[in-house]
């Protein structure tokens, strides 16, 4: 089970060791990540040049991925009025999506969300 949600700038801090993430590093084979956010640290990854293999070994941390099935694009776009003035991207719209379907808090490096009032536990690694 689960015990928090990552968004993907939270766990490509963790990866690349920033020292704002080192106390976060624990939650790695606990956490769920939503598929739409796999692929934007997937690119993240390829864009410095890591091959495929590389990839999916420095990934293989236990996360539970979760599909982004309809249900949550459905969720993701619907939060779209309400996190427009603050820029959310789509990958950080599924983040917040699943972590309310799932009713975990949701772990980013990405300060704005504290802004959002929306129904979910955030968590900003600071």
């Amino acid at each position: 089970m689960s015990s928090i949600v990552l968004d993907a700038s939270a766990l490509l801090a963790i990866l690349n060791q920033e020292p704002r993430a080192r106390r976060w590093e624990h939650v790695l084979p606990d956490a769920a990540l939503s598929a739409a956010n796999l692929s934007e640290v997937v690119t993240k990854l390829a864009e410095v040049g890591m091959s495929e293999p590389e990839i999916r070994d420095v990934l293989d941390v236990g996360m539970a991925v979760v599909p982004f099935d309809a249900a949550l694009a459905h969720a993701a776009g619907l939060l779209r009025p309400r996190t427009r003035s603050l820029g959310l991207s789509l990958g950080d719209r599924a983040c917040l999506a699943l972590a309310v379907q799932m009713g975990l808090p949701a772990l980013t490096t990405d300060r704005a969300w504290d802004q959002l009032g929306l129904p979910v536990d955030i968590r900003i690694m600071a």
